[in-house]
């Protein structure tokens, strides 16, 4: 597992007017197997979780654990992970502050350890995420928690059962309250808990390890607690995502692709959308199939808990809402920032209207070629699928946000019949003082290149703060001369 992190410098080039076709295996969860290394914590010794994702989180997790004082090998989808008896309490910042998933060291290190000292964690600008309810599930269980320069301190005499319902069903939430309810004194129950397979896939760990748990994948999980858990040997369930990806570019694309190592049902909803834009749906044991002949029906999707259609794949429904027949409505219910991909897809030319929390979208029968950003791990990929029903060639720039959660993205978008490279700088850098127009030069592995026309010009660089026009403002479509100099909307959805 290299787990090498990019340059933030670094881009992809895609040729669009391709199709996916073929067949692609995706690895361990990456929304699991972060929370799983962290679970180690709760045991002295050896934990060994197999099917491990071969992203720079896994990596970057990892070094937050050796902080804390484990060691940790990662040799190809394995990772292995000894927890000392006198482990340490305070994470490092640097360490946490590179990914969001730090957070969930701080259930285990409170439960086994009764103290953890937690800088704030970092990872995707994708919206506000405070740990408010974290911070109440471990009060419920006989915690206190302040701030303390910058910092989280959260600090027990001893934890004890207790009943807590949540507001929402977090799934951080959920995961810190079992984390402590696991090896807290008496029996504990919480209310309105997350239902991700992901919770699943770590209740079964900790099951595995000695807990007794009841009730995951439900709204209601009991816990009732023991004296210590026991390292073990654990394999970690497949990405739901990276194979909802795959399947939702196969229908954008026009294509036929097969995702094998999952479980169909954690796609259900997915899928049931996918039929309902056209796509021909397959499914298996551990294996999905795929295939959209001619331009997909416009479908409305809205973002909820599981088992609703997921927050992590809102990008690419607005992606694949852009290249529909007809006027589709993606309304986001979780993170508000995950709009900002919006703003991506006005550069490729795509008619949207944000209100609040929704994006309108009539769809195009090809899209712009042009520079983009990817913000985050899902809009990253969202682009590259866009990118691929593109007239031209398509920049997406900062793609180390794909390099955190989707394993050899690039070489599997080849495998499937797409045609792009990764190039070693930002070639075009339209509205960021590049020549519209200008022609990249080979770098890197630079595999291919063809000629474009001349670049959007922006007045307002990506991450910049334009004035914002109000709510409603309609973007996209009009003359080349428009799209050449338009002021982008700042999108911020209500509250």
């Amino acid at each position: 597992m290299s787990g090498n992190p990019t340059s933030r410098e670094e881009s992809f080039l895609v040729t669009g007017g391709t199709r996916l076709v073929g067949e692609v295996s995706v690895a361990g969860a990456k929304n699991s197997v972060l929370k799983l290394m962290a679970v180690a914590l709760m045991a002295e010794g050896r934990t060994t979780l197999t099917n491990c994702p071969d992203i720079s989180d896994v990596p970057a997790m990892a070094d937050v654990l050796r902080h804390l004082g484990c060691t940790v090998e990662i040799t190809g989808d394995t990772v292995v992970i000894d927890t000392p008896a006198d482990l340490g309490h305070v994470s490092d910042d640097t360490a946490a502050q590179r990914l969001r998933a730090s957070v969930c060291i701080l259930g285990p290190l409170v439960g086994r350890h009764h103290r953890a000292v937690l800088a704030m964690p970092g990872g995707d600008a994708i919206g506000d995420r405070p740990l408010n309810w974290h911070r109440e599930a471990l009060e419920e269980l006989g915690a206190t928690t302040r701030m303390d320069h910058g910092r989280l301190v959260a600090e027990a005499v001893e934890l004890t059962g207790a009943q807590y319902e949540l507001e929402f069903p977090s799934v951080g939430a959920t995961e810190t309250f079992l984390f402590g309810a696991v090896l807290a004194r008496g029996t504990s129950t919480l209310l309105n808990a997350a239902r991700e397979p992901e919770i699943v896939d770590i209740c079964d760990l900790l099951t595995e390890m000695g807990a007794k748990i009841s009730g995951a994948g439900s709204k209601t999980i009991t816990i009732e607690g023991v004296d210590e858990l026991h390292p073990v040997s654990h394999r970690v369930i497949g990405d739901r995502i990276v194979a909802a990806t795959w399947a939702m570019g196969a229908v954008m694309t026009r294509g036929d692709v097969t995702v094998t190592g999952i479980d169909p049902m954690s796609l259900y909803v997915v899928l049931e959308i996918l039929r309902g834009a056209g796509a021909q749906v397959e499914t298996g044991p551990d294996w999905v199939r795929v295939r959209q002949e001619g331009r997909p029906r416009a479908r409305n999707v809205r973002t909820l808990p599981f088992p609703g259609f997921p927050t992590d794949l809102q990008p690419m429904a607005i992606a694949l809402a852009s290249v529909s027949d007809g006027f589709s409505v993606v309304t986001e219910n979780l993170f508000e920032a995950r709009f900002r991909f919006v703003e991506e897809m006005v550069r490729m030319g795509v008619d949207v209207e944000t209100d609040g929390h929704h994006a309108k979208i009539r769809g195009r029968e090809r899209l712009d070629s042009a520079t983009v950003w990817a913000s985050d791990i899902r809009a990253g990929a969202g682009l590259v699928l866009a990118g691929m029903c593109a007239d031209d060639v398509t920049e997406v720039c900062e793609i180390f946000h794909i390099d955190r959660g989707y394993p050899d993205f690039v070489e599997k978008v080849r495998s499937l019949g797409g045609r792009g490279a990764r190039g070693g700088t930002h070639r075009w850098r339209a509205g960021r003082g590049g020549a519209p127009g200008r022609a990249p030069e080979s770098t890197g592995d630079l595999a291919i290149w063809c000629s474009v026309g001349p670049r959007v010009t922006l007045s307002e660089p990506p991450g910049s703060e334009p004035e914002p026009r109000g709510q409603g403002a309609r973007t996209g479509g009009g003359s080349e001369e428009a799209r050449r100099t338009r002021r982008f909307d700042t999108v911020r959805p209500d509250s």
